[in-house]
């Protein structure tokens, strides 16, 4: 069919450059692009649109609209981020293969083998599903990173899909849009900003924080736009100031504008430093672009000049630019106003890398007149995909794979420096250690000392941007296991256990045994040994002998938890088929040195609300009493099971390592025997008046909330201290009941206290 028969029958509006497109008049590289490319470039564009349209025609989306408008949004979303007629192509062919009976051969054999590869990595990246148990969630990113190794522009275009889903979500039932809100938080806006794409970042981090907590989101955006007028008119006038200062000193200023702070940004500031909105002073940045990096460092004197600089607010990512490329500088000033101001500089090209990350950073090569990607491993700017990509093959445990995954895609580096100068980028909270493992395996197993800045220091001396490190070597020196207790990067941790893999087999065999001991008895760990069971878990742990998984653990490469968690799944699956020996607890074992307690409160039962601790005996800590939804972790204590706390919990501070256990809360969704509600302290501080305490109570009593103690402390022109125990489902029913008593009058501040009052 062709476009002009066809556009006589579209019944949808189209956006203006793909209107132009159908009608010959757009060009897609640019205005220098030679006329047979151009045509070639529409054709394809075309030619995609049109078999869409067909395909799609009768599909509609759960707003009502035709189901065209998506891809069509998402092409346009493409060509913004500078995506080439290919990948144009695959925006508007993504859904085709899942959504019809078209195969991904014919996607080839009509639009070219580069069409087909990026439609056919986004196919296999929508089938991933990352709300799966650890061991599949694993292998399904080592899926998707594989697919981003082959052709980085695959998730650019998955990206894209998910903008645009995330733009229409209203549409879906709340528990399908709280779950796709989640993923895009924790696994795609991370990507985003792996790949340098801001605006794509902030609005996936936008739109996942207005379905994820949206009390928390209209109560920022009330905030936000009350205050809009006055902030604009002070950014205009320091604005105005400055561009005069600047054109002055003969710096020619491309533009100057401010940048407002988006509101899952300013939702983490206030809750992780524990603040007030007004309290919150840079809403907004002042953007400076112009054309060199010399006038960036001219252009820092001026801002310092008209502004006092806040002492530790500057960041130079210019000489040392961010992992996705990101450059600027950054610098925290005091404006006319007496408040905070951050001001970024950045070149024109800064800027089109700030924007469009990756983007900006398509390499074409010609073979056969199409456009291929040209990446390799070595490329710079995929440091981080690389490190990712060899870990698959070092890291046996998912556990391990999946947080080295997230301290990747979550975290900043931290940049230090060679004795001779060169730049060494490494986790936050990475040690001389680490380093000596990135430098090489050899100069880690043999590392015996450092010193950082000139100056012997321990090896577990934690490292900070702008160090200078010199690793101390000794030929017949070997790594520690204590090292595992503080070694930051999967790297180094995988390098040590290796060495003692290879060179003590027999002392880790040891240890491994001594480590079921402490779990089960002797006597429970010689059942557990064996068992047939056991060979089992051996096999699927990818070891042939029971010695092996015993050394592994031993040495670390697998986890406690994960070596009872499979006996527990193989046992239970095969009963009452077996006569395997009962899953091996405290209770079942005559030695038993571990978890056997009678401490009141501890869950003995195995529908348990926290996964991880299956079959174990296990309670909430009171010092922190962890709530559902938030991430938790446990701790195997000394004889009276695991104990659960909240994550960042002060009293995990002194915990050694190989005590923390990774678990994390059920969905929502599943069935299990647990407490409808939890204990929780909370401190309110308000103005002392006759009728707060009443006030406070009856907006509980409102919303169904028990409270088990109450006491109020007051002081001679004091304000009063109001100390609840309150009984609570989870975090969201927490923080909706903080914003309903912010909202009486006369309240001061309301906080979340440690330990529960009996």
């Amino acid at each position: 069919m062709s476009s002009t028969v066809l556009s006589s029958k579209i019944d949808v509006t189209l956006p203006e450059w793909l209107q132009s497109c159908l009608n010959g008049s757009y060009t897609v590289v640019g205005t220098e692009t030679e006329d047979g490319r151009r045509q070639s470039d529409m054709a394809l564009i075309r030619q995609a649109f049109e078999f869409a349209y067909q395909l799609h025609e009768g599909q509609y989306r759960k707003s009502g609209e035709p189901y065209i408008c998506h891809p069509v949004a998402v092409a346009g979303i493409l060509r913004d981020l500078g995506g080439s007629a290919d990948m144009i192509a695959a925006g508007f062919l993504h859904d085709i293969v899942e959504d019809t009976d078209v195969t991904i051969e014919e996607i080839g054999q009509r639009f070219g083998k580069e069409v087909q590869l990026l439609v056919e990595g986004v196919t296999k990246l929508s089938k991933i599903n990352f709300k799966s148990k650890t061991e599949s969630q694993a292998e399904n990113f080592r899926r998707m990173f594989l697919a981003m190794a082959q052709d980085i522009r695959v998730i650019v275009v998955k990206l894209a899909d998910r903008l645009h889903n995330m733009r229409t979500l209203e549409f879906l039932r709340d528990e399908k849009r709280r779950a796709i809100a989640l993923e895009t938080r924790e696994i795609f806006a991370p990507l985003a900003n792996r790949l340098g794409i801001w605006h794509i970042k902030w609005e996936l981090e936008d739109l996942a924080f207005k379905y994820l907590e949206p009390e928390a989101y209209r109560q920022i955006q009330e905030y936000v736009a009350e205050k809009r007028t006055a902030r604009q008119e002070r950014l205009t006038n320091i604005a105005e100031t400055l561009r005069t200062r600047v054109e002055e000193a003969g710096i020619k200023c491309l533009d100057m504008s401010g940048r407002p702070k988006h509101l899952y940004s300013i939702y983490l500031k206030m809750h992780r430093q524990n603040k007030e909105f007004h309290e919150i002073y840079d809403l907004a940045a002042l953007r400076i672009i112009v054309k060199s990096n010399e006038e960036c460092y001219r252009a820092l004197a001026i801002v310092h000049d008209v502004c006092r600089p806040i002492p530790g607010r500057f960041k130079d990512y210019i000489g040392l630019p961010k992992p996705n490329r990101y450059q600027s500088l950054h610098t925290g000033v005091i404006g006319p106003w007496g408040r905070p101001l951050e001001v970024q500089i950045r070149t024109i090209e800064m800027h089109h890398v700030a924007e469009y990350g990756i983007a900006a950073h398509w390499k074409y090569k010609e073979t056969g007149g199409s456009n291929i990607i040209h990446w390799t491993p070595s490329d710079e700017k995929f440091t981080w995909l690389r490190q990712l990509l060899e870990w698959q093959n070092d890291l046996k445990d998912a556990q391990e794979y999946l947080e080295s995954i997230k301290d990747n895609l979550f975290e900043d580096d931290v940049y230090v420096f060679t004795p001779k100068g060169d730049l060494v980028a490494l986790n936050p909270g990475s040690t001389t250690v680490d380093f000596a493992y990135r430098i090489h395996t050899e100069v880690g197993n043999h590392c015996a000392g450092a010193k950082v800045n000139g100056r012997m220091v321990p090896l577990s001396t934690r490292l900070q941007n702008g160090d200078i490190v010199e690793i101390l070597t000794q030929k017949n020196g070997h790594p520690s296991l204590d090292w595992l207790n503080f070694v930051r990067t999967s790297a180094a941790k995988n390098r040590i256990r290796q060495w003692y893999k290879r060179s003590r087999r027999e002392e880790n065999i040891a240890r491994g045994r001594e480590l079921l001991e402490k779990e089960l008895g002797r006597s429970g760990v010689e059942n557990l040994i064996k068992s047939q069971p056991m060979q089992i878990v051996a096999e699927r742990c990818n070891y042939h002998s029971m010695e092996d998984l015993l050394a592994a653990l031993g040495y670390g490469e697998v986890t406690l938890n994960l070596v009872l968690n499979r006996w527990r799944e193989i046992v239970k699956a095969q009963q009452p088929a077996t006569d395997a020996p009962p899953v091996p607890t405290k209770e079942s074992a005559s030695t038993t040195k571990g978890l056997r307690d009678t401490t009141p409160g501890t869950s003995r039962t195995t529908d348990s609300p926290i996964v991880g601790v299956e079959g174990l005996v296990h309670y909430l800590a009171k010092c922190c009493t962890p709530l559902p939804g938030e991430p938790i972790i446990g701790v195997v204590t000394r004889g009276r099971g695991i104990s659960i706390h909240r994550q960042g919990c002060q009293n995990l501070e002194s915990v050694e390592c190989d005590r923390l256990v990774p678990v994390h809360w059920n969905s929502p969704g599943e069935i299990y025997s647990r407490p409808t509600t939890y204990p929780v302290n909370i401190q309110i501080e308000a103005l002392d008046r006759v009728g707060i305490l009443k006030d406070i109570l009856s907006r509980l009593s409102d919303h169904g909330i028990n409270v088990r103690h109450a006491q109020v402390k007051t002081a001679t022109s004091q304000p009063a201290l109001i100390d609840l125990g309150i009984e609570i489902r989870d975090r969201p029913q927490l923080e909706q009941i903080f914003t309903q008593i912010k909202k009486l009058s006369d309240i001061i501040n309301i906080r979340r206290v440690g330990q529960i009052e009996e």
